[in-house]
């Protein structure tokens, strides 16, 4: 930070979100982003794509919150050529129940899977973070959600915003249903306890884990 005053740092490692939040406690002042649930999110869009048979890019489906379990996928507004996923279901005679477990243990544990036939990770976050350094770069003005600190949970999680030179320029918080609403506040209690438990352990065993 003292070598360029206004780069914009975006934190990779897992879990990100508590690392962002580290990472602006030790530069005061610097813009810090988490790559957050950007590539849940991106997941999720391509599940919900096979399901119906459409291409993932005509398909409006956003993860937010944590980069982890507590992650909450917004079926409510989740969207295939602008239809309700919902309306889709039920012309089919179909619940969502069924898609929403398999989906969300699909993106949950996808790294998982991943890493059993790849035998590593990378790839996935690799392209994000390429991705979201172009859309500073070149100040896109993209919406995706991604971390950054939300004063109004305490901590860094992802939400819907406006990505561009600065930053986020402007977070964008989605209806929600109360569930949604509800798992939103309960991500941000997980982040928070994690955050805590980093600052309270000392720094020698901090150091020594791999």
């Amino acid at each position: 930070m003292r070598a360029e005053p206004n780069a914009v740092l975006l934190v990779v490692s897992d879990p990100p979100d508590p690392l962002a939040d580290v990472a602006r406690e030790a530069c005061p002042g610097a813009v810090v982003l988490s790559t957050g649930t950007y590539l849940d999110s991106q997941r999720f869009r391509v599940h919900v794509g096979e399901h119906f048979g459409a291409d993932p890019a005509h398909v409006e489906a956003q993860v937010i919150g944590d980069h982890g379990t507590s992650q909450v996928f917004l079926w409510s507004s989740a969207r295939v050529g602008g239809v309700p996923v919902a309306a889709l279901l039920e012309r089919r005679g179909a619940r969502i129940d069924e898609l929403r477990r398999t989906v969300e243990r699909e993106v949950r544990y996808a790294n998982i899977s991943i890493i059993e036939g790849h035998d590593a990770s990378q790839y996935g976050i690799g392209i994000v973070s390429a991705r979201i350094a172009e859309m500073v770069l070149n100040d896109e003005r993209a919406v995706i959600p991604i971390g950054s600190y939300q004063k109004k949970f305490g901590v860094t999680l992802s939400l819907p915003s406006i990505v561009g030179r600065t930053g986020v320029i402007e977070v964008l918080e989605p209806e929600m249903s109360d569930e949604e609403r509800e798992g939103l506040r309960n991500s941000a209690d997980s982040l928070n306890k994690a955050l805590d438990r980093l600052r309270n352990e000392p720094p020698a065993k901090i150091a020594t884990r791999g």
